[in-house]
């Protein structure tokens, strides 16, 4: 599997493979059921929805309409991966999902572009089965510094747990050089 995604980083342009690796052994690391229904919030180039394609998962991916900027679709099919990538288009603070509907929920880079970031957040737990596990990923100081060298407006990363302190949840971090992982299950 591993082989993949070093063939995606060669296909694939810079913003795939900057945090790749981590997303990819994360993901490993949480050893996902091929049968979970798994979210991703936030498309953009598609990142963490082809990451959880090369390990075979299903996902539903999204942001608000209109906002798609990126063309996510044409990396996944150079990846023959659209057939495990379907696109929702659907706000952060308002989900338009049944409660406890996905097992996983993935939030790669986006948390701190979302406006109702506690909002967001409340939705992501209604969504989510119970024990079911939301996974947030947001920059480093570092990051974000590499990330302002490309586009010198980027918003600065905000930190989730100053929003999800009275949320039905666990909390465990991966810390990594550029990106950090909130790894929360629902209680």
């Amino acid at each position: 599997m591993k082989n993949d995604l070093e063939k995606a980083k060669q296909i694939l342009s810079e913003e795939f493979s900057f945090n790749a690796d981590f997303l990819y052994d994360t993901v490993e690391g949480l050893n996902l059921s091929k049968s979970f229904k798994i979210l991703d919030i936030g498309t953009g180039f598609g990142v963490m929805s082809i990451i959880l394609a090369l390990h075979g998962h299903k996902v539903i991916t999204g942001e608000p309409e209109g906002h798609n900027w990126a063309n996510w679709r044409e990396s996944a099919k150079k990846l023959s991966l659209e057939n495990l990538i379907s696109f929702k288009s659907f706000r952060a603070e308002d989900l338009p999902f049944e409660d406890k509907s996905f097992d996983s929920i993935f939030c790669y880079t986006s948390f701190h572009h979302i406006d109702g970031k506690y909002s967001a957040l409340k939705e992501f737990v209604r969504v989510t089965k119970d024990e079911g596990l939301i996974i947030i990923f947001e920059f480093t100081p570092e990051g974000i510094e590499i990330v302002r060298q490309r586009r010198p407006s980027h918003p600065d990363a905000v930190n989730p747990i100053d929003f999800s302190e009275d949320l039905p949840l666990s909390l465990e971090i991966k810390k990594g050089n550029y990106i950090n992982a909130y790894i929360y299950r629902k209680k």
